[in-house]
């Protein structure tokens, strides 16, 4: 932990992938990575990080759920998580899915999306089987009222749905990734780090979505 500690304050960005631990159930790698980030030592220096030092950080897949499992999403600190918290649980299709979807940028608040344009439309691929979020009707409309609301998944029309083809977790609202208050802190479920140059050029709508480009372009 006092390695990490270092690390952290070392740095500008912290990013916290995806990735399956002891069969991704129950919550996956997620849990195990909120537990070191409540770690008191290793909490001071992301808060540090956060609110003294302009820092980032971002979440992707089982990441994203460490984001939330501690707070630093949506409320851009690491907290106490009560019934009333967001949280990322099982899809709704009941399975692990593995596909390209097709995903709306319906926010630029964050530094990570400020390469993008809002409506923008970003296929890219998911690989999860607890994608799905879930919140209370006060925190979504809060989410909503500060344009935390990052990404959504779209139809074929470009149309936000909750319709299991297109959004086969059923998070609320169709969200894919969401905000803290200020921006600083992003979470998405959809693995844009797997689109590079030559890959999946049989997929009509493949581009890279920019969001590390918006992410180091902040430092410069």
């Amino acid at each position: 932990m006092a390695e990490l500690e270092t690390k952290i304050k070392k740095s500008q960005i912290i990013a916290v992938p995806g990735g399956f631990s002891a069969g991704d159930e129950p919550d996956g790698s997620g849990k195990f990575m909120a537990a070191v980030f409540r770690n008191p030592k290793v909490r001071d220096a992301v808060h540090e990080l956060l609110r003294n030092r302009d820092g980032l950080m971002i979440g992707i897949c089982n990441g994203f759920q460490a984001l939330i499992k501690t707070g630093l999403l949506p409320f851009g600190e690491i907290g106490v998580m009560t019934e009333e918290s967001a949280t990322l649980t099982n899809n709704a299709i009941g399975r692990h899915e593995s596909k390209m979807v097709r995903t709306r940028v319906a926010s630029v608040l964050s530094p990570w999306l400020s390469s993008c344009k809002v409506d923008e439309i970003y296929a890219i691929p998911i690989s999860h089987g607890e994608g799905r979020l879930v919140a209370t009707p006060a925190l979504l409309a809060q989410l909503e009222a500060a344009g935390q609301i990052a990404t959504q998944y779209v139809d074929l029309n470009d149309e936000v749905t909750m319709d299991i083809d297109f959004a086969p977790n059923s998070s609320i609202c169709a969200i894919e990734g969401i905000t803290s208050p200020d921006g600083r802190v992003f979470g998405k479920m959809c693995h844009c780090e797997r689109i590079a140059k030559n890959t999946m050029r049989n997929i009509p709508g493949v581009v890279e979505q920019p969001v590390f480009a918006g992410g180091v372009g902040y430092f410069k």
